[in-house]
């Protein structure tokens, strides 16, 4: 596929408008003292959170941190061994993952809730039996 001139040149164009609405990045690093990878943007502001707050870095260990890079454009983060990506703008709105990640992340936090309510409604269940117990189908042969 072929890139025309005028493509380029809007995809230059758009790269430098957001450019002109985000800091870039000016450095990157894992900090194993506190267990956070901290970017440091051309502002003066830094970002530091935890990696498993974030989409694609869950499950990741603090070698596979170290080697961070920042993208020619520096509104991403390269994390090369583990093949992700992360894109500064998006971290400086609120979002460390899609839509659906960051929906499932809500949803476990939702469920670790504690309230009066749902320890009534717990209490009432386990009266009852609690929940019944799954039932198997032999496998057929």
């Amino acid at each position: 596929m072929e890139i025309t001139d005028a493509e380029f040149d809007a995809a230059n164009r758009r790269g430098a408008a957001k450019r002109a609405a985000f800091p870039v990045a000016s450095a990157v690093r894992y900090d194993r003292r506190i267990g956070r990878v901290v970017i440091s943007l051309a502002s003066g502001l830094q970002i530091a959170f935890i990696p498993r707050d974030v989409q694609g870095l869950e499950g990741a260990r603090p070698a596979d941190l170290i080697d961070a890079e920042i993208s020619p454009s520096g509104l991403g983060i390269r994390f090369p061994k583990l093949d992700a990506d992360l894109y500064i703008p998006a971290l400086l709105e609120g979002f460390l993952g899609s839509k659906s990640w960051m929906a499932s992340q809500m949803g476990k936090v939702g469920g670790r809730a504690s309230t009066d309510a749902k320890t009534a409604a717990a209490r009432k269940n386990g009266k009852l039996g609690g929940r019944p117990k799954k039932v198997t189908e032999p496998a057929s042969s």
